[in-house]
């Protein structure tokens, strides 16, 4: 069945890419690039890939609509989309601030869609978004890594030519935007790398009926062998049907039918349930099917969901009903060519291969919202992962930073919501500074209330390391000694209750969550060194000092039944922080058997290592 799905995915996805492909010929000379469809979650066959050739002007003083950009139809200079400028895949390569930029082109749009409404799609664009089509304003959008998209049909002409005009301010510096990992120095310096302005995923557009799906939760009941559906429409038409069919393999297993209506909910029963784990990433197709009131089907979407359960008891993380260890890596998700976004769709699930074979079952998707392309490798190649924000780069004790970061990790939940590779949401890493007015407390609370009223199924992290505050359901802490015996004795407390905590005057205290390390390691191993270059403590002399501390170090963790798991840093090196398993272009250090087995190594083993000290 899995191996249905991915090859019915390939084929639209080469399908499209040779009709996009013939479409722009005569506009472009090379190939269109990251040409699969965007949003396998929720597929639609007719849509229009707008990645490529776009032209580009540079904005930093923010006079573009002075100088009347909007109602521009073409700029000097080209940029390939999806890629962002700083990238040397985009064509332009500028490192330097970039606080403001406009993107123009022309699209067409089919004469076949008439009558349907039009929608273009963001899959992230950094950070405030201004739309125009045809001169005419349309909409904006704040956040640099949540997808987003326009409803442009009344800005339609008959004849279908539509010049769209993009404004896009990112002013970092302010601080009143999450940013992540992005420098906000000219240039990288330790854990703070290239910056990632305006579009950096797939620009794509798609005709939709009026009264056709908006979008569907999915959520599985394990325990109940059922999936529930929460539709919600688009537009105003009533009165019509929804059909659900829930395929396992080529069978169909199970159907439902419901008035095509907001707040209609349909819950399947299976006949037989095929859990989903990393172990076993079985998945089931989902059909939606939409009717007018005549019975006219009006719009077709196809999808996929797993049937899994994650939760806490006590301290121990559990999957399916059973413990399970989360043995976790930190991925970044920086390329050397792309920066944000990768090279191609094969790039992202190679990173999964890459991590898996390094015996790692999930990661830690660190400081950036991965895009969906991604979490479709991870459901189908059965990988965990943890949902982060980009939360560094903004002023926690600024109201209007808050405000901007709550909005927008409300629409990261949203729109992974159906995933079941996610485990866990994290929305805070390492909040730094000690309490201003109890603005910490206050924004950590707000984050975990406002989580769990979106998603009910899967554990908070509020705050990963640093100063820790408010609710939580997993303490999350990090820890770079290097030498594995002192690791382990700052580690033992959790036996008695008594958890390492790195800043214990600046935190909440331990209240009996579940604990886990979810940052430790980073041993610097580097294959070419620069004057920038380093990893965490001293880094190893040889190979086998390098595989002792690493299987020292993991080893104490383990030993440890009370930690629920770990995370270690990191899966690739990123520009000047050498410290990862890989070399940034993914080139291999070590040999892997032998990082595998530590990674992988069991609990028992663990604890015989930890009797040595």
């Amino acid at each position: 069945m899995k191996k249905n799905i991915a090859e019915q995915g390939a084929t639209t996805q080469l399908l499209s890419c040779i009709a996009m492909l013939l479409l722009w010929l005569p506009a472009v000379a090379f190939a269109q690039p990251r040409c699969e469809y965007p949003r396998p979650q929720f597929e639609r066959t007719d849509w229009l890939n707008l990645n490529g050739s776009w032209n580009y002007q540079l904005d930093n003083e923010n006079i573009g609509v002075e100088k009347n950009y909007p109602q521009a139809t073409s700029f000097a200079q080209q940029i390939t989309i999806p890629f962002c400028p700083e990238s040397k895949l985009s064509g332009v390569g500028h490192t330097d601030f970039i606080e403001g930029i406009w993107y123009q082109r022309t699209v067409i749009v089919p004469q076949a869609w008439q009558g349907k409404r039009i929608i273009l799609h963001f899959g992230g664009c950094d950070y405030r978004t201004q739309l125009y089509v045809n001169g005419k304003y349309v909409g904006e959008h704040f956040g640099g890594n949540s997808s987003f998209s326009f409803d442009i049909t009344q800005f339609v002409p008959t004849d279908g030519k539509c010049n769209i005009v993009l404004g896009v301010r990112d002013e970092q510096r302010s601080r009143l935007q999450p940013a992540g990992k992005q420098s906000n120095l000219l240039n990288s310096y330790g854990c703070m790398y290239t910056r990632t302005t305006g579009i950096w995923q797939t620009v794509w557009m798609e005709p939709v009926a009026d009264g056709g799906l908006a979008s569907c939760r999915i959520t599985p009941s394990l325990d109940e062998g059922t999936f529930t559906f929460e539709p919600s429409f688009i537009g105003y038409q009533r009165g019509g049907k929804l059909r659900i069919s829930v395929k396992d393999g080529n069978k169909t297993v199970s159907r439902a039918t419901a008035t095509a209506s907001d707040g209609s909910i349909v819950t399947v029963k299976l006949p037989k349930v095929h859990a989903w784990s990393p172990e076993d990433p079985h998945l089931y197709t989902i059909a939606f099917s939409v009717e007018d009131p005549s019975g006219k089907v009006i719009d077709e979407v196809s999808s996929y969901a797993g049937m899994r359960k994650v939760e806490l008891r006590g301290k121990k993380f559990y999957l399916n009903n059973k413990p399970y260890i989360m043995r976790l890596v930190l991925d970044q998700g920086f390329y050397p060519d792309g920066i944000w976004t990768a090279p191609s769709d094969e790039a992202l699930r190679h990173d999964i291969e890459l991590s898996k074979n390094a015996g790692f079952n999930g990661a830690r998707l660190h400081q950036k919202v991965f895009e969906q392309r991604y979490l479709y490798w991870a459901d189908h190649m059965g990988y965990i992962v943890w949902g982060e924000s980009p939360s560094w780069g903004m002023d926690w004790t600024n109201p209007v930073a808050g405000r901007n970061f709550l909005s927008e990790w409300s629409e990261y939940i949203e729109r992974d919501y159906n995933v079941p590779c996610i485990v866990a949401w994290s929305p805070l890493n390492e909040v730094w500074m000690p309490d201003k007015d109890n603005q910490r407390v206050r924004l950590t609370n707000d984050l975990y209330t406002l989580t769990k009223s979106l998603d009910r199924t899967r554990p908070v992290v509020a705050t990963s390391g640093g100063y820790h505050a408010g609710k939580t359901d997993i303490y999350a802490e990090h820890c770079y000694t290097q030498d594995p015996k002192e690791f382990y004795n700052q580690l033992k407390g959790i036996t008695e209750g008594k958890p390492y905590i790195q800043h214990p005057k600046f935190s909440a205290p331990y209240k009996g969550e579940a604990y886990i390390i979810d940052e430790y390691g980073g041993i610097g191993w580097i294959v070419n060194k620069d004057s920038k270059s380093w990893g965490y403590g001293n880094n190893p002399k040889t190979k086998e000092e390098y595989y002792k501390r690493l299987e020292g170090l993991t080893a104490d963790i383990l030993s440890l039944d009370d930690i629920c798991g770990f995370c270690y840093t990191q899966l690739t090196d990123v520009e000047q922080e050498k410290n990862g398993i890989y070399t940034y272009e993914r080139g291999e250090k070590f040999d892997m058997k032998r990082i595998h087995d530590i990674f992988q190594m069991s609990r028992e083993k663990a604890k015989q290592i930890v009797k040595n000290y």
